[in-house]
């Protein structure tokens, strides 16, 4: 027997009218952003890899110095800052097909792969297949809760739960890897869903990524960067024994300048994803309910089971614009530069008819998924209170209260 729903859908107040109206609206917002497609979209993307391969190329070589403590700071946080591009506004987006209208072969999502431990083919099949046509359906949506958290009261509860709170850091440390055992999907292992030819395709690929991650990053540059110091003190005092203990030191100050790099990337990954999908605000939804979805019932689920991050520019590029995560959703193939142009006309298709608009801050996003992961570790739990209807820079909460909200400019 189904678990029942414990709080009421947003859809409910809709009439099967309005909900066809309402996807005609979204629908002509996707289509007005691709018709004005142009230069100015491919040169964002272009100078992004650009950019992204300057800052490679900076942090590599300042890590030459990485026995120096500001050579060191300075280099693992241009590092880190090129992976966290590299990973969420280059490579998440452009493997979604953002950018396959260019028709450029260098940049596409039939070609493109990222520096992270998922195979391309099976990030798209759990993330742009699963995750985005089922989004928050519980048991289809296979990142709801990523099958090793319980994140939503619907969940039934089980012992291991109550370890959540503690690997739930560890998967923020280890988020790439986390991330591509779940595209495994053991679940369909287990059923016979998955041909083996299929699983050890994937395993294949995966010991390929991690391969190459562990020789570039923990091989090959911190052996290049130990050699470099080596020779440059043995030029400068001819002293053998010398040269050796400086290539030892510089050899571990750049594996840890690697290793925290990628822990950096992970945790800036976890952070934003889950703010995204599991804070308070977010809603849930059953398969009777999402049984003959119409296109616009299916654009409301989107909106209500996404969360917006409020930042600056600098934030959202960062993020790779996810913290427009309500906007991605609705749109995960549009160019993730649009989403800031196209979240005003959003809002006000929500305010006019009275659906909520989820955003708020990182940290008190985060608050709440953290609040959540802590609570539902214990059996119980219940559904946090839903914002109302997006009222312009009020929400209208339970109760007809009404609350303050900052708006994300």
């Amino acid at each position: 027997m189904p678990t029942p729903t414990l709080i009421e859908s947003p859809l409910a107040h809709l009439t099967d009218e309005q909900i066809e109206e309402l996807g005609r609206e979204f629908d002509a917002i996707h289509d007005e952003v691709f018709a004005e497609l142009g230069d100015r979209d491919r040169r964002y993307i272009v100078s992004m890899i650009a950019m992204h391969r300057r800052l490679v190329v900076a942090g590599r070589v300042t890590l030459f110095a990485s026995r120096f403590k500001p050579a060191w700071a300075a280099g693992t946080a241009m590092l880190s800052l090129a992976k966290i591009l590299e990973n969420m506004e280059i490579g998440h987006n452009v493997m979604h097909g953002q950018w396959d209208w260019m028709n450029d072969p260098q940049i596409h999502s039939s070609t493109w792969d990222w520096d992270t431990a998922s195979t391309a083919e099976a990030w798209k099949h759990s993330h742009n297949y699963i995750h985005h046509t089922y989004t928050n359906i519980r048991g289809k949506d296979r990142d709801l809760g990523y099958e090793i958290m319980r994140i939503d009261p619907h969940q039934k509860w089980h012992p291991v739960y109550l370890l959540q709170p503690f690997y739930n850091l560890l998967l923020a440390a280890l988020f790439e890897w986390g991330v591509a055992v779940h595209d495994l999907d053991f679940d369909a292992i287990r059923k016979g869903e998955k041909s083996k030819a299929a699983l050890k395709r994937e395993l294949k690929g995966m010991a390929g990524k991690a391969r190459s991650q562990i020789v570039k990053d923990y091989v090959a540059f911190p052996v290049l960067s130990g050699a470099l110091a080596a020779a440059a003190t043995m030029l400068a005092t001819k002293d053998r024994d010398r040269a050796l203990r400086t290539a030892r030191r510089t050899l571990r100050s750049t594996v840890w300048a690697d290793a925290t790099a990628n822990v950096v990337r992970n945790a800036w990954a976890y952070a934003i994803i889950f703010c995204g999908h599991f804070p308070d605000q977010t809603y849930t939804f059953s398969e009777e309910e999402t049984e003959d979805e119409s296109r616009g019932a299916f654009y409301v689920r989107q909106l209500v089971g996404a969360a917006n991050i409020d930042g600056s520019p600098l934030f959202h590029v960062i993020s790779g614009n996810l913290g427009y995560q309500v906007e991605h959703h609705l749109y995960p193939d549009m160019p993730s530069t649009r989403y800031g142009e196209i979240a005003p006309k959003v809002r006000e298709i929500c305010e006019r008819y009275d659906l909520p608009y989820n955003t708020g801050p990182l940290g008190k996003q985060l608050g709440m998924v953290h609040r959540t992961i802590i609570r539902l570790a214990f059996p119980g739990g219940k559904v946090r209170p839903k914002p109302g209807p997006y009222r312009g820079d009020k929400i209208r909460g339970s109760g007809e209260r009404e609350t303050e909200l900052a708006q994300a400019a």
